[in-house]
This record gives C-alpha cells, sequence and structure tokens, in this order.
C-alpha cells in the first residue's frame, strides 16, 4: 500500500534532502528570490509559507521553532523584523512559483520562487545606465580626426580641455609618417639634382 507517499525523495537520502532544504530556506530568506528545479520548489514552497507565519508572531517560542531549520541568526532575526511584518495582513500564500523551461544541459525543469511584491534591487539596474554613457564616450573618443576636429567646434570649452589633449597625440601621431614622407619626397629630388651638376 502507497500510504503517506506525500512528499518527493529528490533522489537523495533523508539527511541530504534535510541539508539541502535547510539551505534553500536560508538563501530564499536572505535574497527573497531563488532559482532552482520545478520539483525542489514545489517541496520548498510549504515549508518557507510555515516559517513565515512564524515570523509574523514575534516570539521567544517562535524564534526558537525557526531557529531549529535556520541556523544563521542573521537570517532569523530578518525573517522576525521584515520578513514577517510585510505579510501581517495576508493570511497566507507568501511565495510564487514562476516556470522558467527546461535547463540546457539536462533538460530539468526549472522554476523561480520568490516572495509575493518582491522587486529587483534597482542600484544594480542605476549601474548598467552609467556604464551606456562612457561605452558612448569611448565611442566618441574612437572617431577618426577629422569627426572629432567638427565636435570640438561645437562642444562648450570645458569640453575641449580633454579633447584638445587626446587631439595633439594623435596629430603628432599622424605627423611623424609625413614627416617621413616629405623626406623621402625630397631625396629622390636632391639626387637628380646633384647628377646635373655632375654632367
Amino acid at each position: 500500500m502507497r500510504h503517506g507517499m506525500v512528499n518527493r525523495k529528490l533522489g537523495r537520502t533523508s539527511a541530504h534532502r534535510l541539508a539541502m532544504f535547510r539551505n534553500q530556506l536560508a538563501s530564499l530568506i536572505d535574497k527573497e528570490r531563488i532559482i532552482t528545479t520545478l520539483p525542489k520548489a514545489k517541496e520548498l514552497r510549504p515549508q518557507v509559507e510555515r516559517l513565515i507565519t512564524l515570523g509574523k508572531n514575534d516570539s521567544v517560542h517562535a524564534r526558537r521553532q525557526a531557529a531549529r531549520l535556520i541556523e544563521d541568526e542573521s537570517i532569523v532575526a530578518k525573517l522576525f523584523d521584515t520578513v514577517g511584518p510585510r505579510f501581517s495582513d495576508r493570511p497566507g500564500g507568501y511565495t510564487r512559483i514562476i516556470k522558467l523551461g527546461p535547463r540546457r544541459g539536462d533538460a530539468a525543469e526549472m522554476a523561480i520562487l520568490e516572495f509575493v511584491g518582491y522587486e529587483p534591487v534597482k542600484e544594480e539596474a542605476a549601474a548598467p545606465a552609467a556604464e551606456k554613457p562612457a561605452k558612448g564616450r569611448a565611442k566618441k573618443a574612437a572617431q577618426p580626426e577629422a569627426e572629432t576636429s567638427e565636435a570640438e567646434a561645437a562642444a562648450p570649452a570645458a569640453e575641449e580641455k580633454p579633447k584638445k589633449k587626446a587631439a595633439p597625440k594623435k596629430a603628432a601621431s599622424k605627423a611623424e609618417p609625413k614627416s617621413k614622407s616629405k623626406k623621402t619626397e625630397e631625396a629622390p629630388k636632391k639626387k637628380p639634382a646633384a647628377k646635373k651638376k655632375s654632367k
């Protein structure tokens, strides 16, 4: 008979499974979002929701019950100080599972397990936006000299100073080949003149 066959074994021993779920619980409370396989997310979801329900009632007994599953005191503190009060008005359903599709390699179904109302950190989104103009400036600096001279004429005086420093370097590097070419042009002219004198 198959009575009580509720939980998935996930191909692990009971000790391994317990350790894995403890790590995932701690990561989910700390980061508020994890990416894992779909069966693991489905198994983890009820455990997380029980912990959040504990976190809504901040008492010594509730903290000790949470500490039995989560060993890190800072994560237990976050559970009771920030996560629990956030869901104080919500009667349940604190997490959501978003399916991602098969993983490349072994085709395991992947999913995101996150708290309801999770928002990505805005500082990370602002950092790439700050890098984009820098790339544009680098591209402008790499343009040919003719285009930069037109830009220098249109730019204000404050921006001209860095461009002027860059321009003499380019002009010096281009001036050297021109001076070499003049010498090579002048040298053949002198030789025929010398031959005419010898005649």
